[in-house]
């Protein structure tokens, strides 16, 4: 595992813009929008913590990385701490994403909430509900073995003595995933498909719980990309506009936190070599139209091609 003074030299050897810079630059911009506990040496620990734990994100774009991170922060979230949110790089895009535990945290704030309970549900257990008289009894025999976990609940308490729950099965859970999140079957959703099918049933829950401004804005960042700009945003990334591209191809590369890569030095480029001389008709419209021959796969692809033109005219 890469060191934070690691990740300091990877970021100067890479010749990119240093990530470390625009955070400390940038933080004071977003002023207000921020809570107190993410200020300036915070957000910068964080940022280094989270490009540590994945330098992959170092390829993405720094602009979104630092969206992403902005968005966290606004929400008072921290990347990869204990599930609250994420940081993945989606290609050369850096994708911020609620974890269960975020949403959780954001419930608690909520001047009506009264506390939280969630359940994995085995073949083993005893489990019954009945949402019409909102009465749900889930019961473990821990002398035996659980079996196969198949359904999530998450049952919300409200001040005054109201509560609600919500369950899903694994199967309807997974199919939502496939169905709205772009990272299905990548990042969180292949190393910790609990806590993803916990978030889905408790998404589902506060459709019907009283929404927080933080919760509402909580949604609406989550599985976005967005470029941090202070001048266009006013320093506000919650509100800035979504530029996911869904038309990203399946394969592109997403993890979640890996085992850091080695960072090598920049290969300079070899010494081409000298064009060769090329005598006829083709060669010299190829010069007239500023393009040279060379002996590599790319112009040789190029001049075979346009022989074969020339031969059937």
């Amino acid at each position: 595992m890469a060191t934070t003074e690691d990740t300091k030299k990877a970021l100067t050897k890479t010749g990119r813009v240093s990530i470390k810079s625009l955070v400390e630059d940038n933080v004071s911009k977003l002023g207000d929008t921020l809570p107190e506990h993410m200020r300036g040496e915070r957000m910068v620990r964080v940022a280094l913590t989270t490009l540590r734990q994945n330098q992959k994100l170092m390829n993405c774009d720094p602009y979104s990385f630092l969206g992403a991170l902005f968005q966290a922060a606004q929400l008072g979230l921290e990347p990869n701490i204990d599930g609250q949110c994420y940081i993945i790089p989606y290609g050369k895009e850096a994708t911020f994403q609620v974890g269960f535990k975020g949403l959780v945290e954001l419930f608690y704030r909520h001047q009506s909430a009264e506390g939280l309970q969630w359940g994995v549900v085995h073949e083993n257990d005893r489990f019954e509900y009945d949402k019409a008289m909102n009465i749900m009894s889930h019961r473990i025999d821990l002398k035996a073995e659980r079996g196969k976990a198949y359904a999530y609940w998450v049952k919300a308490f409200l001040k005054g003595g109201a509560s609600t729950f919500h369950v899903m099965s694994e199967i309807d859970c997974v199919k939502h995933g496939k169905k709205h999140s772009k990272t299905y079957g990548k990042g969180p959703w292949s190393t910790d498909l609990e806590a993803m099918c916990l978030k889905t049933v408790l998404i589902q829950l506060m459709k019907l719980l009283p929404k927080s401004i933080e919760i509402q804005k909580a949604s609406a960042a989550d599985n976005t990309i967005k470029r941090f700009d202070a001048a266009k945003h006013g320093g506000d990334m919650l509100s800035a506009p979504d530029l996911t591209d869904w038309s990203e191809p399946e394969d592109a590369e997403l993890d979640l936190v890996t085992e850091p890569e080695a960072i090598s030095e920049p290969v300079s480029d070899p010494t081409p070599e000298p064009e060769p001389e090329v005598e006829g008709r083709l060669a010299k419209r190829l010069r007239e139209e500023g393009l040279s021959i060379k002996k590599d796969s790319e112009n040789k692809e190029l001049f075979d091609k346009s022989s074969k033109k020339g031969e059937e005219k």
